[in-house]
């Protein structure tokens, strides 16, 4: 597809290669059609490897929102219910006082188990049945359904269990969502798991080594702390990781979250009902009691989605009403879906250390001013 250059968007990224940016893509769609789609700098610094249209960029917990998409594409086909007990599809995580657990409560980060299992490394990370079977017998460190505790790592294999119990074919998560949302959408170059010969096409990371969460508790430990010493390891990049583990262009990122903006449908291809879509940004039970993990203010949806619209605690980046469900990853990789305006935009890149997004001039701030301009324009000439 085509998009039409606009000098904007170019001017917006040279920017934000000045304030630290190391590559840097981003894509955007109004109203189900792609109106920007740009890239610049280096998706390898040492080798000085120009990142273009094919790099590929580590978007960390961009990944929840596809996987919280897959959760509610199962719940649309009647194959779970988001108030049932996980128990129901996987009799074995009703161990140690997880038996009425919810979809609802895991999908929201109030499930009582953020922790990762003991003795995990990035290698038994890409060993599913490893780390499924160690979550399943985990015991809560906070009643289920009381704390809200982002579930940093731990959330994708929980709802990607979910989702394979419940899928008919009992396939492997990636094939799920290769086959059911991506090939649907036309989208290619979103992976769970790099194959190898695509390798060569992932942006090296730098820096992230640290982010303030509150861990006691083996939450991130440091064998898979979601940074770039962990994460630019071949075995993490191929390893099928539901909730951090994402490698993606922007724009396969921005055309999974245009069907969300454009409410379940998008160029003829029908994933959600417009009421399943509307329902995604629906405050969780306990939106405003604070984190028990992280340490930024939190405003979280019940279908596993950050929402806007909540002054002080949306990001500011994404926009300030209600109708906004977004996916921030470590180290600042972003995605939202706008469903009242219909815009949807991703922000990938390989500099874990630049600016964080509450700074007032964060390296993506010019490049989603650029944006909103594009917008604003095609909105005055529809009317």
């Amino acid at each position: 597809m085509t998009v039409p250059h606009d000098p904007r968007v170019r001017a917006a990224l040279d920017r934000a290669l000045e304030l630290g940016e190391i590559g840097i893509a981003v894509a955007a769609y109004h109203r189900g059609e792609l109106i920007v789609d740009a890239v610049a700098g280096l998706a390898d610094a040492e080798r000085r490897v120009p990142a273009d249209h094919r790099t590929l960029f580590p978007v960390f917990s961009v990944t929840k929102g596809v996987t919280a998409l897959a959760v509610h594409l199962q719940a649309e086909r009647g194959l779970l219910d988001l108030d049932a007990p996980i128990s129901r599809y996987w009799p074995e995580f009703a161990a140690n006082g997880k038996a009425a657990t919810t979809v609802e409560q895991a999908l929201s980060h109030r499930a009582g188990i953020p922790q990762m299992p003991d003795g995990v490394t990035p290698e038994l990370t890409a060993d599913w049945d490893w780390v499924v079977e160690r979550v399943a017998a985990s015991t809560p460190l906070f009643e289920p359904g009381t704390a809200n505790a982002y579930h940093v790592l731990v959330w994708g294999w929980i709802l990607g269990e979910v989702v394979r119990r419940t899928d008919p074919a009992r396939r492997p998560f990636d094939a799920f969502v290769r086959e059911e949302i991506c090939a649907p959408l036309g989208v290619t170059d979103f992976h769970l798991g790099v194959p190898d010969a695509d390798l060569p096409r992932v942006a090296t990371l730098y820096g992230g080594d640290t982010f303030a969460i509150v861990d006691e508790h083996n939450i991130s430990p440091p064998a898979v702390f979601p940074g770039s010493e962990v994460h630019n390891q071949r075995v993490v990049r191929q390893a099928v990781d539901p909730g951090a583990g994402a490698i993606a262009t922007a724009p396969s990122v921005a055309r999974i979250f245009a069907l969300l903006a454009e409410g379940g449908e998008l160029d003829g291809v029908r994933l959600l009902s417009d009421e399943r879509a509307a329902s995604l940004t629906r405050p969780r039970q306990g939106a405003h009691d604070p984190d028990r993990v992280l340490t930024i203010p939190v405003w979280f949806g019940a279908a596993g989605y950050w929402l806007g619209g909540e002054p002080g605690a949306s990001d500011p980046l994404v926009g300030g009403h209600r109708e906004i469900v977004y996916s921030p990853g470590a180290g600042g990789s972003i995605a939202w879906a706008d469903l009242r305006d219909r815009v949807a935009v991703a922000i990938c890149h390989n500099n874990m250390d630049t600016p964080a997004v509450t700074d007032p001039e964060t390296t993506f701030a010019p490049v989603v001013r650029a944006i909103r301009e594009i917008v604003a324009e095609r909105e005055e000439n529809t009317r």
